[in-house]
């Protein structure tokens, strides 16, 4: 199943969004996969600062994995830098798909 969200970085964090994501901890990228999570891409709306993520899901995926250890500690690595949660956890937004051309 593919899914969705949006989410929203803080003003003046594009760059530094980008390094961390260029720099995943391969702990968390294997995480990820073994989650069922492939085909993830995350796109930037520079007029808005809004994220736009999209990911192919085979198992759980990447949103049933709130519990995990690894997955807290990455949000917390990324609380500051956009919005969040009062857990730290990314503000995500579903999406509905209304239109999809294979």
């Amino acid at each position: 199943m593919k899914v969705a969200f949006k989410m929203k970085l803080k003003p003046g964090f594009r760059d530094e969004y980008k390094k961390r994501h260029d720099e995943i901890w391969p702990e968390l990228s294997t995480l990820l996969r073994a989650s069922g999570v492939s085909d993830y891409t995350i796109f930037l709306d520079e007029e808005t600062d809004n994220l736009f993520a999209v990911q192919q899901n085979s198992g759980l995926g990447s949103q049933a994995l709130g519990d995990n250890e690894l997955v807290k500690k990455w949000w917390n690595y990324m609380a500051d830098i956009m919005e969040t949660n009062p857990d730290n956890s990314p503000k995500s937004i579903a999406l509905k798909t209304v239109f999809h051309l294979d």
